[in-house]
């Protein structure tokens, strides 16, 4: 399978114009192994221009992914099984190394990926995809041109330095405020945001954080360096739910967001009627080394965050929405992604802390995306484990963003979290 595969990814690749202009300033030659077998891939601009086969002898390449023939062949499969659906999920869980020069990959990462996955496109990701309506509950026309959504400001102090916060809010009855992922803004709810199932029932709120989104630093920002901690992060939740004037919320907050939400469920259960945490976990390992990739001088940081987080979309996404999340991650402010994964991997291990968690004083409800790598399934089967009560549910077909990356499949699993919350705690 693997000489089959390498015969025909010059002609899948060459002949894919969109992915050609993606790699138009790559030219390098890197190397593929499988079970000792070993293929040099030659890219001039975005061109593969030969595919060789080894035994090699003192033949320069910039990069290496090993990986054995079985990890290989899931990966080509036309939906691959979590955990090999993505060259760092593979890394992440054993099933490949990645090594050498990794400047090129790095600063071409959406592209070696595509390349890669060409095999498997060919298969799948080609066919057309099914409509998905964005607007509503299932089977409902997107019909509305002016969306129900009203974006606003609200101007407040945090940590003593005045602020300007953007947030959007949409329906009526109990409040739910949503928290962003890491170097991302409230735009991921906007379909949650214009469902008018949970509008009718709930005021949902999205605000974009400091330094995020339309929300800007704070005056001086251009003499520090941004670095979300625990304590700041739950400040700020705590400062803009007084500031709108909010009765005990529900909050719905995914990766760092489900993240502090253990900590709001530690620290402030009474503020809450309900935590909803999703892809969220006491602590996650780290699935790559170095995360100065964020943010330096040779490499675009849009780009590498939009190609870095691509994997951990779950395949069965429909392009659409895939390409609306990932392009959020292109827009980040320098060095913010990387800031806020200081509490992420940092400031916000939580190990030691989560069995204290009494889910009497706040119902906490936990969801994760099968296809997560970066907060695995294990990792919230471990959390809840530590808090007896906590309602955990894995999420199939979903990744990292399932707000944004398959709203109507992840509706499937929010909205009876929602009717039971909404049964428990009428509106007053």
């Amino acid at each position: 399978m693997m000489a089959a595969v390498f015969d025909r990814l010059a002609e899948l690749v060459n002949g894919n114009e969109a992915l050609v202009r993606r790699g138009r300033f790559l030219t390098t030659t890197f190397l593929l192994e499988a079970d000792g077998d070993a293929w040099l891939i030659r890219v001039v601009e975005g061109r593969i221009e030969r595919v060789e086969r080894g035994p090699f002898l003192m033949r320069a390449w910039s990069f290496a992914i090993r990986a054995p023939r079985e990890s290989w062949q899931r990966f080509w499969e036309p939906v691959p099984a979590p955990g090999y659906h993505d060259l760092f999920a593979m890394s992440r869980n054993g099933h490949a190394r990645i090594e050498g020069d990794l400047l090129p990959l790095m600063t071409h990462l959406r592209y070696i990926q595509d390349v890669l996955a060409m095999p498997r496109r060919r298969a799948s990701l080609d066919a057309p995809h099914p409509q998905q309506a964005t607007l509503g509950g299932p089977g409902q026309a997107a019909t509305i041109n002016i969306e129900p959504i009203v974006g606003r400001y609200v101007r407040l102090v945090f940590q003593d330095r005045p602020h300007r916060i953007y947030f959007e809010e949409a329906g009526q009855g109990i409040p739910l405020v949503c928290l962003h992922t890491a170097g991302a803004d409230g735009r991921q709810y906007r379909h949650l945001l214009n469902d008018p199932e949970i509008t009718a029932n709930y005021r949902v709120i999205a605000f974009d954080m400091p330094w995020h989104g339309k929300s800007l630093p704070p005056p001086g920002w251009q003499r520090e360096e941004y670095r979300l901690t625990m304590c700041a992060y739950t400040d700020l939740i705590l400062t803009v739910c007084h500031a709108l004037s909010l009765e005990r919320p529900a909050v719905l907050g995914c990766s760092i967001g489900g993240k502090i939400v253990l900590n709001l469920a530690l620290e402030h259960p009474e503020e809450f009627r309900a935590l909803i945490g999703v892809e969220s976990a006491d602590y996650q390992p780290p699935w790559y080394d170095d995360t100065t990739w964020l943010h330096r001088p040779d490499i675009h940081g849009g780009e590498i965050a939009g190609a870095m987080m691509s994997g951990l979309i779950a395949p069965q996404s429909p392009q659409e929405t895939r390409w609306d999340t990932l392009w959020g991650y292109m827009q980040g402010g320098p060095g913010v992604f990387k800031g806020d994964l200081h509490f992420y991997r940092v400031d916000g291990d939580l190990r030691d802390r989560v069995g204290r968690i009494d889910v009497r004083r706040c119902p906490l409800y936990l969801l994760t995306g099968e296809y997560d790598f970066s907060c695995q399934p294990d990792d919230t089967l471990r959390t809840a484990a530590k808090i007896p009560g906590a309602r955990m549910t894995i999420m199939k077909e979903i990744g990292h963003f399932p707000m944004s990356e398959n709203p109507a499949q992840f509706r499937r699993y929010v909205v009876p979290v929602l009717d039971e919350i909404r049964s428990r705690n009428p509106p007053p």
